[in-house]
């Protein structure tokens, strides 16, 4: 058998050999080339990118949200201030997949749907994604064990304390202090850069009252510190801080014990009570009732509470005070008589028999007057004493709308106040314009005549009527009413001069003697009082009577009675409140509104043991405590021992 023998060939395996090492080496060196280029491009042309990449993996900026400010009354009681709570908070770049995380959340403690939404729209708008967001408040003991145990699964994800605000009163104050709750999307699309900035690490907004409308001062100015941390997150130590400047406290005219008086009187009656200094134009107490708690908005109301209030047919979430307009019936009485007076419509020796009706003349209409067969032979001071409608009617129609618009306008009648409260309405001061704009009609002497007893066109809100009281008290002296002592905004207006100045003591005579006069009606105001109180009562008709009807309250549901109003100041002498009081559905301003307005007064001008005891204007308190608290160190090193 024939074999085939293979000779190696050795040159040809050598250059193969050879050729492979050559490529192994240019290879090696290629790579080498590029690991030095690499080396090169990442230490010197982006060695100042990734210093700062690395900087910023070692230290951490956190925000530290400023204390909010405390809300204090005149006395210094506290009425909204900050307790500790513990929340959960996530840094939106520090999660790789939000979804999984909320989904592993929930697998540990509750999340309910709204805290959830709320959470995902912040995240989605976030211009800041190292900010870390609210998720979920008010964790409990047992949540707070279960998060903490299973944080090394949830990277991105914190427990942090925080100091969430309070409202020990509840429901007493809530209409006037408002509330905050959760900053939103909304919130920080009307912020500049700046006001976002200042609100990292925060997660609170005044949203209604107080609140809201001293927000920059309460809130205070963020701090920042910056924490070296390891690759998991963790802080090793502070490198360098700097505190949050806290809120500014705000001092209130308001006053606890009469606030609080005037809530207990109204009771479980749909209502509104303004009180004011007209000494300083101080609100004294703002109540709406009835009110709703504002410790339920602070981190978010549930579904079921936040429906419960909007489905009540009470309407607690509506500011009655600031918001409600409301006829104001007779409690004008007393400023369009001054307007006669002033426009020579009527005089105080004028007289007019009252037969109970009123006719214009060539009309075959009848206009009532709420006393059934009149008041005889009235003047004004009589008219005033007993509300006679008649008087009014004749009076009015002598005067005309556009003088009735004139004088009316200058008691902040028909536009704001000016109150240091967000959400006010002006409420409606009829004129020809208005009525030629509103509704498309010529103003008629009909019309005069109903807004010549405050009814017809003619709405007011109780912060209008406490604050028209308050001037006819200062004999026209012009007010702001004010909430804070730190607010010295003030509404132009100018005082009201009578071209007959005796007028004002004749009016006031004329109030007074609606509470402590024989035929008064408002005689129940006065009984026992030990100070003069001037007064005027008022109803306001929820739905016309027609001209043939006659009204029978025993007859008609209880929500379609007339709302009771009172007015009044006191001590009459020397006024340092006045006050009006609205009682949805009441039907007597007199027996109905005007107790109200005496457990308010009497709170306020009386001690603690029931004696007169008039407090002085908060300004001069104020400063008199000032006053005592820089000298007391004096007085201490004069002693040769601190005060204890």
């Amino acid at each position: 058998m024939r074999s085939h023998i293979h000779l190696r060939d050795h040159h040809r395996e050598g250059q193969i050999f050879s050729n492979r090492l050559v490529a192994a080496i240019i290879l090696v060196v290629l790579m080498t080339l590029i690991l030095i280029g690499r080396m090169v491009w990442l230490q010197w042309a982006q060695y100042e990118r990734f210093a700062i990449l690395s900087e910023e993996n070692r230290l951490q900026t956190q925000a530290l949200a400023p204390p909010r400010g405390l809300i204090v009354d005149r006395r210094g009681a506290v009425l909204a201030d900050n307790r500790p709570d513990f929340s959960l908070t996530v840094v939106p770049e520090q999660v790789k997949d939000i979804d999984a995380t909320l989904a592993k959340i929930s697998e540990l403690i509750e999340l309910n749907d709204e805290d959830v939404d709320r959470f995902l729209k912040i995240v989605r708008s976030r211009r800041r994604p190292w900010d870390p967001v609210p998720l979920r408040g008010r964790m409990n003991d047992e949540d707070l064990a279960l998060i903490a145990s299973s944080l090394h699964e949830l990277p991105g994800v914190r427990i942090s304390a925080e100091a969430i605000r309070r409202y020990p009163y509840d429901d007493l104050f809530s209409h006037v202090l408002g509330y905050v709750n959760r900053i939103n999307v909304d919130d920080q699309a009307r912020m500049d850069e700046a006001s976002v900035a200042n609100y990292a690490g925060t997660h609170f907004y005044g949203r209604t009252g107080v609140e809201r409308y001293y927000e920059n001062m309460l809130h205070g100015q963020v701090g920042y510190r910056k924490v070296e941390t390891n690759a998991r997150g963790r802080v090793l130590q502070v490198v360098e801080e700097q505190p949050p400047i806290p809120g500014t406290d705000l001092h209130l005219f308001l006053d606890l014990r009469t606030q609080k008086a005037a809530w207990d009187a109204l009771g479980n009656r749909r209502g509104a009570v303004v009180a004011i200094d007209p000494r300083d134009g101080g609100v004294l107490a703002f109540v709406s009732r009835p009110g709703f708690n504002p410790n339920l908005f602070v981190t978010g109301i549930s579904h079921k509470d936040y429906s419960g209030y909007r489905e009540d047919h009470d309407r607690p979430l509506f500011n009655r005070a600031l918001q409600g307009q409301y006829p104001p019936g007779s409690t004008l009485k007393p400023l369009i008589g001054l307007a006669g007076l002033q426009y020579d419509a009527t005089n105080w020796s004028r007289t007019i028999r009252d037969p109970g009706i009123f006719k214009l003349p060539d009309t075959k209409r009848t206009y009532r007057d709420w006393k059934r067969g009149g008041h005889g032979i009235v003047d004004l001071h009589t008219a005033i004493v007993q509300s006679c409608d008649v008087y009014f009617y004749d009076t009015g129609v002598k005067l005309g709308i556009d003088n009735y618009h004139e004088f009316l306008d200058k008691f902040s009648l028909g536009r704001l106040t000016g109150i240091d409260i967000p959400g006010e309405v002006s409420g409606n001061l009829p004129s020809r314009e208005w009525k030629r704009g509103a509704r498309r009609e010529a103003w008629f002497h009909g019309d005069t005549v109903n807004a010549s007893i405050g009814q017809g066109y003619v709405l007011a809100t109780p912060v209008q009527l406490a604050l028209s009281t308050a001037m006819i008290a200062r004999n026209g002296v012009h007010l702001t009413p004010r909430v804070a002592l730190e607010n010295n905004v003030i509404v132009p207006g100018m005082d009201v001069n009578l071209k007959h100045p005796n007028d004002w003591a004749r009016m006031h005579s004329a109030m007074e003697d609606v509470i402590h006069g024989a035929r008064g009606t408002a005689r129940v105001v006065g009984y026992g009082s030990k100070y003069r109180v001037a007064g005027k009562t008022g109803t306001a008709q929820v739905f016309s009577v027609a001209e043939d009807e006659e009204y029978d309250e025993s007859e008609i549901s209880e929500r379609l009675r007339d709302h009771a109003l009172f007015i009044a100041y006191a001590p009459a002498d020397n006024p340092a409140i006045a006050i009006a009081v609205l009682v949805e559905n009441g039907s007597h301003g007199g027996s109905t509104a005007g107790p109200v307005a005496r457990a308010v007064m009497d709170a306020w001008l009386l001690n603690k043991n029931g004696e007169l005891d008039v407090p002085p204007p908060l300004a001069e308190t104020v400063q008199a405590q000032n006053t005592a608290t820089s000298e007391t160190p004096k007085k201490s090193a004069d002693a040769g021992s601190p005060t204890p």
